[in-house]
Parts: structure tokens; sequence; C-alpha cells
């Protein structure tokens, strides 16, 4: 019995997941850029696609642009997850995966404009940032590493932190981009209930090796 029909329906999947990812990463870029009125015609040109093949992934611009996001969020969160995989201490855990995202506003500015353009999302996002930033909280409270009343109150002032860092980052490039973000973790830390001390010497820990753990940039 031949195989032919279920190779041409594998290659029909993967060219049909090609141009899904050829979209998004153009609409990830396009968001970066500020550009988010642009005609459907410029996002497929911009992916090397055509017109009729944007309406067999999304049905407006509009939803593109939110797979994109989401995309750009939860690909960036699993990375996170990968490289702190190791680390025993929540509070550590918490530490470096923010210290990484306050060092990615400068290491990938692409991401980081797409963020930013987003800021609400990374509170509402069922994945991404806000929903791992919370599940660290919440374990380090846990472990008896962090004293927060409200947990809600705990991801939407690391969400204010974040966004506010990023912009700085940007808006003032000669900034030392390392020991800013490591001093708003330790103001993070010790709002959630270290001491100087102990927020300083979590702080000086090596962080975790992103490039050893894959690309950081949007995908999808």
């Amino acid at each position: 019995m031949s195989n032919a029909p279920t190779q041409q329906v594998n290659r029909l999947d993967r060219r049909k997941a090609r141009t899904r990812a050829a979209l998004i990463r153009a609409a990830q870029s396009l968001i970066a850029e500020g550009r988010t009125s642009v005609p459907i015609l410029e996002i497929t040109q911009a992916a090397d696609v055509g017109m009729g093949s944007f309406y067999n992934h999304f049905e407006t611009k509009e939803q593109l642009f939110d797979a994109a996001v989401e995309a750009a969020l939860d690909a960036y969160g699993q990375l996170l997850d990968r490289v702190t995989a190791g680390i025993e201490d929540p509070a550590e855990v918490f530490a470096s995966s923010f210290r990484l995202t306050g060092r990615l506003h400068r290491r990938e500015p692409e991401l980081s404009r797409v963020l930013l353009s987003n800021a609400l999302r990374l509170l509402s996002a069922d994945n991404g940032l806000a929903p791992r930033a919370r599940r660290d909280i919440a374990a380090a409270v846990d472990a008896g590493r962090f004293d927060v009343a409200d947990l809600d109150v705990a991801v939407t002032m690391t969400a204010g932190a974040l966004i506010a860092l990023g912009q700085l980052l940007h808006d003032e490039p000669g900034r030392d981009m390392e020991a800013t973000t490591d001093r708003v973790t330790e103001d993070l830390l010790r709002m959630f209930g270290m001491t100087r001390r102990q927020a300083q010497r979590i702080c000086s820990l090596p962080l975790p090796d992103l490039d050893a753990a894959g690309n950081t940039g949007p995908a999808a």
C-alpha cells in the first residue's frame, strides 16, 4: 500500500506551519516597530506569502497580532523555565527570571518592544511571563522565602517594575543595564519581605546562560 497520501498531507501540514510562522514573525517585527495599523497586504509581503494564505490562518489582522504577542511571550517564558529548571531556591528562580528579562531589553530590543507595546497583556495573558511570575512568587511564599499578603498585587508590582525598567533602559542607552536591572530586582525582593543582605546575595549570583538554552528572539 502506498504511503503517498500520508506524505502529501504531512507536506501540506508543514507548509501551513511555515506560512503561519512567517506571518507571526512579520507581525512581531511590525509590533516592535509600532506599525500595527498597516494593511494586511503589507503584512503578507513582509512574510513573503500570498494574500490568500493569510485568511487560511487568521480571520483578522487583530487576531494575527494577538497570536504574535502570545507566541513571543510564551516562547520567552519557556526559555526562562528551561534555564532556571536546575535552581532549587524559588526566590532565586524569581530573581534570575527578572534579572534575565531586564537584560533582554538591551539584548533583544525587538522582543523588548513587543513586550512594552503590550504591557497589559503581561498581566492578563494565560501564557508568557505573568503566570510564571505568579507561580514563582507563590512557590517562594510557600517555601517561606517571600512574605506576600496579596499575590495579585505582587504580580502587578513585578509587571509594573519590568515595564518601567524596560522603558528606562530604552530611554537612557548609556545607563548600566546590569547594575540597574539588579537594583530593581533587589528592591522587588525587599518588597517581598527579604532583607537587604539576602536580596543583594541573590542578585550577585551568576545567571544562567541563555545562549546555551536557545534563541531568545521573537518566535512562533
